[in-house]
């Protein structure tokens, strides 16, 4: 914006929705027409009363304190002689409810708004007009509008003018927007109508996932519809959505007599349910309501199905997962009072994510804000943006969680071969190493500090937050692997790197010698985590080394020798077995146990683990009808009880991070080269599957890779673009270097 004057009301508005206007003179013939627009809020704009664009929830969620985001919109089409500019402003994530604890004006004190349009005239001149003190402020049909609690829309309500705007001399910076839109997609009709054994008048859309209800309806003045959301059912059928915690998510319609088709435009909501609490009388219908996906817009790059209908499930789930959370930040729920930017299930599922979808503009925009807040130490919040405060102190700087800022950039740099990834963010890589560096009680040993740990994991009992995995190991262990993504995009960009090779010797030498002896991690540490008394209760307790996590991290971060790793995926197994053949990893070990098995030859195993429908297992949550990734493995338990109400989200993306596995073997496409310039094609088949199709349109053409059982053999077809180089390894051995074309191979079904 040439030149943002922030205007707020001129009295108190609280939780309703307002309106800045006025009107500019056009005196010429006009060649265009731009309007930018942003707010301390969510806004919408409108030009001669017509709405702008088709963008959903602007200016975005960003970091306010650094930096806001405006949009700029042609609106050449809608410019007249007396051109009436609007812009309709709610609380948003700025200023309504954010965070644990439902904290409100965290980033100012009440809404604001800035725009201006831009005309320039077909004789060569332009006119800049921005909103000022001279624009009205009037109050708007949206009487109460919260991300969190949801939002009320009153067809009924008076229009009223409250006065001038007031010039606000606010410390917001608007930039201009470097992300992708949130706009709207899929619209779901009703599957079913349902009267629960409690009397509630529930609609089920048959898919979890964030967005709104939309409803055409016509009835008298004065009557109103008003619905509350849930993911769930509970065992009895009825309506459930203690989960939701604090976060009410009801919207509320009061008609006028005419009909219309009524949307929340300042509020989301995650669900699958809703329960109608007031409807006009008479048979609901349910032609008039449809639940509308909204997420930031991406380009689907992937496709994957097999002859397993459980697998495929899984899978759709972990797109709409993806989708639900994909909401200009990458959150990880969209239905309670939370959904907040955290690191750690950014970077678990990151990789998963870039084969989806192209998600480059989407992570172009929440890496600037986590780069804007970082520490002058380094330091990595859990949240980003991270609330300041609101969170404390759950959101804390924690090992796993803050090497996003290392896993991110170079995860998005193999899959799309872009050197300015890693530009724009070495410098956010080398200050998450050195805070690192500094964390610990000793130099090369990150000992100590408040971490997540393997997070939901199952070894430390069935109903503790955290695992049993010793957190001292998983912090150095993502020391020493985020020093080696730092070193790797280094020399990409041609920097002396040897500083940083000599760091990670040293971290990969102490960490052997304080964490494992004779190849093998030890079995017990000393418990070093310094707690707030306030969250002493929830810490856990148990620091163990021989995990399954433990041995993941070791195995996939490069910590043992070749010669160890026979004993160490040998023990891998042994404690798989243990488990009753089920794995006990939880959010940092989890992305990668089926790599660390496939990758040291026990794919066999990886299957079992990956087929296994016991508690805990990816099949688990899609037996019990789930369709999208749940939070915790046994969110519903096999009684049809609930694992908990304060952290039990039936849309978490985190565990979805499979996606890569099932690419990476099921299909055996790996890149081995940014941008996929060089792959490694190596199929893993299982009759359990029947077969498998899977595509993924990269950066530098369409890799498909399918294969599938006949009488005696299994047939494999592989497609490379143009350009790529593939290794194709079979399972029998075979092995052949080729470029661009289409393969056929076929090998017995005995091998």
């Amino acid at each position: 914006m040439k030149k943002a004057i922030w205007l707020k009301s001129p009295v108190e508005t609280g939780a309703a929705a307002i309106t800045f206007s006025g009107s500019v003179s056009v005196k010429k013939e006009v060649l265009r027409a731009t309007l930018s627009a942003t707010s301390i809020g969510v806004y919408t704009a409108s030009v001669n009363g017509n709405r702008v664009g088709n963008r959903v929830l602007t200016p975005g969620y960003t970091s306010y304190n650094n930096r806001v985001m405006f949009q700029t919109y042609d609106v050449t089409e809608l410019i007249t002689d007396k051109t009436t500019v609007s812009i309709t402003v709610a609380p948003g994530w700025a200023v309504g409810h954010i965070g644990f604890s439902g904290r409100e004006k965290l980033y100012h004190p009440h809404v604001l708004a800035a725009f201006e349009l831009e005309v320039c005239y077909t004789d060569g001149t332009s006119e800049l007009f921005v909103a000022d003190e001279s624009f009205t402020v009037s109050t708007s049909e949206v009487t109460f509008a919260d991300i969190y609690d949801g939002e009320t829309l009153d067809k009924t309500a008076p229009i009223v003018t409250l006065g001038n705007a007031v010039i606000e001399d606010a410390p917001f910076t608007a930039v201009p927007d470097n992300g992708a839109p949130i706009t709207e997609h899929e619209s779901l009709s009703p599957i079913a109508y349902i009267v629960t054994p409690n009397g509630e008048k529930v609609i089920d859309f048959g898919q979890n996932m964030t967005g709104y209800v939309t409803l055409r309806i016509k009835g008298k003045r004065g009557e109103r519809v008003s619905f509350t959301h849930a993911e769930v059912l509970d065992s009895d059928g009825n309506f459930y959505n203690a989960n939701y915690r604090k976060a009410k998510n009801v919207i509320t319609y009061v008609l006028d007599g005419e009909e219309h088709v009524y949307k929340p435009e300042y509020s989301f909501q995650g669900f699958r349910y809703i329960r109608l609490d007031e409807y006009p009388e008479g048979e609901v219908d349910l032609n008039g309501f449809r639940a509308v996906a909204v997420h930031t817009q991406m380009t689907r790059t992937a496709d994957f199905t097999t002859g397993n209908a459980k697998i495929n499930q899984l899978y759709h789930n972990i797109i709409w997962g993806q989708k639900s959370n994909y909401l200009d930040v990458p959150t990880d729920c969209p239905q309670r009072n939370e959904r907040l930017g955290w690191t750690g299930d950014t970077q678990v599922f990151c990789r998963a994510a870039a084969i989806n979808y192209d998600v480059r503009r989407f992570f172009e925009k929440w890496l600037t804000d986590l780069r804007l807040e970082q520490g002058e130490d380094g330091r990595v919040m859990g949240t980003c943006p991270e609330t300041y405060g609101t969170c404390s102190p759950i959101s804390r700087i924690s090992a796993g969680w803050g090497d996003a800022a290392t896993i991110v950039p170079w995860t998005l740099y193999e899959l799309y071969g872009d050197k300015q990834i890693l530009e724009d963010n070495f410098e956010l890589m080398r200050g998450w190493v050195e805070y690192m560096h500094s964390a610990g009680s000793e130099e090369f040993l990150w000992l100590g500090g408040f971490h997540y740990g393997d997070w939901l994991a199952m070894d430390a009992g069935a109903d503790s937050y955290v695992g049993a995995t010793a957190n001292d190991l998983v912090a150095t262990a993502f020391f020493a692997y985020s020093t080696s993504l730092l070193i790797k995009a280094g020399e990409v960009l041609g920097k002396d790197m040897s500083y940083y090779r000599d760091m990670h010797t040293k971290v990969v030498a102490a960490f052997r010698e304080y964490f494992m002896e004779n190849g093998m991690p030890k079995d017990e540490f000393p418990l070093t985590e310094i707690l707030p008394d306030s969250k002493k209760s929830s810490s856990d307790t148990v620091r163990r080394g021989v995990t399954q996590t433990a041995l993941v991290l070791i195995l996939q971060f490069g910590l043992c020798t070749e010669q160890e790793r026979p004993a160490l995926i040998n023990k891998l197994v042994e404690l798989i077995d243990e488990f009753g053949g089920r794995m006990s990893t939880g959010f940092l070990g989890t992305p990668y146990i089926l790599h660390a098995l496939s990758d040291n030859g026990r794919t066999d195993v990886a299957y079992k683990l990956f087929f296994n429908e016991n508690n805990p297992s990816w099949l688990y949550s899609v037996n019990h009808g789930a369709t999208t990734i749940w939070e915790h493995w046994n969110g519903i338990k096999e009684d049809g009880s609930f694992w908990s109400t304060s952290m039990n989200s039936f849309n978490h993306y985190a565990y979805g991070a499979v996606a890569d596995w099932m690419f990476g073997v099921i299909a055996g496409i790996k890149v081995t080269a940014p941008a996929y310039k060089e792959i490694i094609v190596a199929p893993m088949p299982s009759e359990k599957l029947g077969f498998a199709r899977a595509g993924i349109d990269t950066v530098s053409g369409r890799i498909e890779s399918s294969w599938y059982y006949t009488a005696d053999s299994v047939r494999f077809e592989i497609t490379v673009p143009d350009g790529t180089v593939a290794k194709i390894v079979l399972p029998n051995g075979y092995t052949e270097t080729v470029r661009g074309g289409k393969y056929c191979y076929g090998i017995s079904k005995n091998i």
